[in-house]
């Protein structure tokens, strides 16, 4: 009868939630006693009453050549500007300001995926050099001055934080893509931007192989110039400086070698601009699987003041630790957490070249024994293929995490519990952070020092962040509910982007426009920000994210949230990795098929593929009971080790699949493929 019950008191605007809250766990004493935040007087200084006045205290976290003369403008609403007029230097605050006391420490620590290179030690002080002499580069030969956008096109190196912070120097805008994209993902980026200079690197290791990053580049060039735009400067930093490591020769007149031009540069020093705080600092390209990419663009003193105070107080980092990211500089992740907050700080950041499983699932914990790294920071994706190819590994290294970091998607409770008491030998505090490209930093997490963690929720929003939850007609459904809708935050904040590249209309639509009732009000309170994100609030604040609204599976009026039945599918032992799709039904309108790989050495049968499905009944109910539960050999993955699970709903529904080519492992589409059409 409750199932019967459960779909009466869902209404078509809800989505059921059947998750049982996790208890509480805090966090060890030592641990809050050297917090950079335990006061719990900080969210009532950031209550909604004292809006939008307090963001000035994560400003005060910075150097400013002029302070603002106004915190908020909402003149022109939904694009908001903050703490406008101030004026200051992205560049200068993650460098310059740090020399007189620490130019001798390392500020980036990067590490070369073969283990029989040596680990490069850059301090603060030959970061300065080297990106003054890069900026006068990008000034002089390549003609750069503030406001041009420049696509940077690297790999893991050295050499692309040195590229960013130089542009940033210039006020140069600079647009990265992720080095694992292929030429057409760069060349719309180049197109939609109007960049005209190019920046790359000639070849970079993955999985124990040199690849030529070079190739992708010239084909990039010749795509993006039928597309409209020419590329006039393809700049190319050497993987190896003095030797030219691509197949791929450099094109007179357009091409130049970073490494040769720069000894013409030696001992230049640039000024840093002077830029508005409202000024753009960077575009960074979320990458949608439908339609164009849209380029969110994010300003210098909001977004530079909020990464810094999420580094300082959720991040926890001290001028002592060192501090490792395992995400890419190619994604909001790395732009927010691997360069712009932590240098910022004047922390030690740490740069890892290749996959975390080379050359063997150990390789992640030697370098944090190495370095001795004791904040640790990576997504779901990563731990789920630690936890799958070597559950062991982390028990045969010496190092101690104080803090671990999980971000990118929901992680599910149990990959949690393995995170804390393997990774984290149960004594590192966890921060389950949630948030977006857009939103430039945390949206929802715990504050290490003062919330205990509860495995598998993002926790509270974090001081300043107010969140609310709507159905789709934009009534509010209240914590502890027991049901999940629309997340959205009631503020805005200074990390948020400031628009979409070129397109406002498409900025205020996608974003601002469903909860919205005035659109001609400048009043901040008329413009929730939608987050597209399903989540349930528990009664004590806590947030748990159940995936895209797009994701929510509609069974016959009820509906379910995706990331809830892989969590049940993941309580099973030999379960690694699970991906729920919807699949057209002509009486339930949709139902749910899973996908399933296998930890190694477990052999799939019949009998597992039952007690999967088993567990997703007890579970969540026989409302969630899957059409299919296939025991895949892996699934179809990003070269940044994300499921494609638009690709398995197109299997499903016997779709087009696309271009697959770009994928991690391209032929297990046609694996999984024969397997669902027999």
């Amino acid at each position: 009868m409750s199932e019967q019950k459960n779909v009466v008191e869902t209404s078509e605007a809800e989505i059921a939630v059947h998750w049982q809250e996790e208890e509480y766990i805090t966090p060890p004493p030592a641990f809050v006693g050297q917090a950079n935040l335990t006061d719990p007087a900080i969210y009532d200084r950031f209550s909604l009453d004292n809006f939008p006045d307090y963001y000035t205290e994560f400003a005060q976290l910075l150097t400013w050549y002029k302070y603002w003369d106004e915190v908020l403008d909402t003149s022109d609403a939904p694009c908001w500007k903050w703490f406008k007029g101030g004026k200051l230097n992205a560049s200068f605050n993650c460098i310059d300001r740090h020399l007189a006391q620490h130019k001798n420490k390392t500020a980036i620590h990067f590490v070369p995926e073969p283990e029989e290179e040596r680990v490069q030690h850059v301090t603060y002080q030959e970061l300065y050099v080297r990106v003054n002499e890069f900026a006068a580069l990008l000034r002089d030969t390549a003609g750069l001055k503030r406001g041009d956008r420049v696509t940077i096109h690297m790999p893991m190196s050295a050499e692309l934080p040195i590229t960013m912070l130089a542009c940033a120097r210039l006020g140069v805008i600079h647009s990265v893509v992720f080095g694992g994209f292929s030429a057409n993902a760069c060349a719309d980026r180049i197109i939609d931007s109007n960049s005209r200079v190019l920046i790359t690197m000639d070849a970079y290791y993955r999985g124990g192989n040199l690849l030529n990053h070079k190739a992708v580049e010239d084909e990039a060039c010749t795509i993006a110039e039928e597309g409209g735009q020419k590329v006039d400067m393809l700049l190319v930093w050497q993987r190896y400086p003095g030797k030219y490591s691509s197949d791929s020769p450099p094109v007179p007149g357009r091409d130049v070698v970073v490494n040769e031009e720069l000894k013409n540069y030696f001992g230049v020093r640039v000024e840093p601009e002077k830029m508005l705080a409202e000024e753009p600092l960077f575009l960074m390209y979320t990458s949608g699987t439908t339609g164009k990419p849209k380029g969110c663009q994010h300003g210098t003193g909001g977004y530079l003041s909020y990464v810094t105070a999420m580094s300082k107080y959720i991040q926890d980092i001290h001028l002592e630790d060192v501090y490792w990211c395992m995400a890419d500089i190619g994604w909001i992740t790395g732009h927010s957490f691997i360069v712009y907050g932590p240098l910022a700080l004047a922390a030690s950041t740490v740069i890892y070249e290749g996959v975390p499983t080379y050359p063997d699932a150990g390789r992640s914990w030697r370098i944090a024994q190495q370095l001795d790294v004791n904040i640790f920071h990576t997504a779901p994706t990563a731990i789920r293929a630690l936890r799958k190819i070597g559950p062991d590994e982390p028990a045969k290294y010496n190092y101690t995490f104080k803090h671990m970091t999980t971000v990118g998607e929901p992680i599910e409770p149990e990959v949690w519990r393995w995170y804390r008491e393997v990774v984290g030998r149960g004594e590192a505090v966890i921060v389950d952070t949630y948030w977006q490209t857009e939103t430039g930093g945390f949206l929802c997490s715990t504050v290490p020092g003062i919330n205990p963690m509860k495995a598998g929720s993002a926790g509270p929003g974090v001081p300043g962040i107010h969140p609310i939850i709507f159905d789709e007609n934009g009534k509010v459904i209240e914590p502890g509910a027991g049901k999940a809708g629309n997340i959205c935050i009631q503020n805005p904040w200074p990390g948020c982007f400031q628009t979409v590249w070129g397109d406002r209309d498409r900025f205020v639509k996608s974003y601002f426009s469903m909860y919205n009732k005035n659109p001609d009000s400048k009043d901040w309170r008329d413009w929730p920000y939608m987050t597209g994100d399903a989540a349930v609030q528990s009664a004590d604040g806590y947030v748990r994210i159940l995936g895209r609204i797009d994701d929510v599976i509609n069974v016959s009026g009820h509906r379910l949230g995706t990331k809830e039945i892989e969590s049940a599918a993941l309580t099973v032992p030999e379960v690694a990795e699970a991906a729920v799709v919807p699949v057209a039904h002509e009486i339930k309108g949709k139902e749910p098929e899973l996908y399933v790989s296998l930890k190694p050495g477990i052999q799939p049968s019949p009998e597992l593929q039952q007690k999967i499905a088993d567990a997703i009944v007890f579970e969540i109910g026989k409302i969630a009971k899957c059409k299919n539960v296939w025991l895949v050999p892996d699934m179809p993955k990003t070269r940044s080790g994300k499921i494609m699970r638009r690709v398995l709903g197109a299997i499903s529904n016997k779709g087009d699949v696309g271009n697959v080519m770009t994928l991690a492992n391209p032929e297990v589409v046609e694996e999984i493929q024969k397997m669902v059409a027999e």
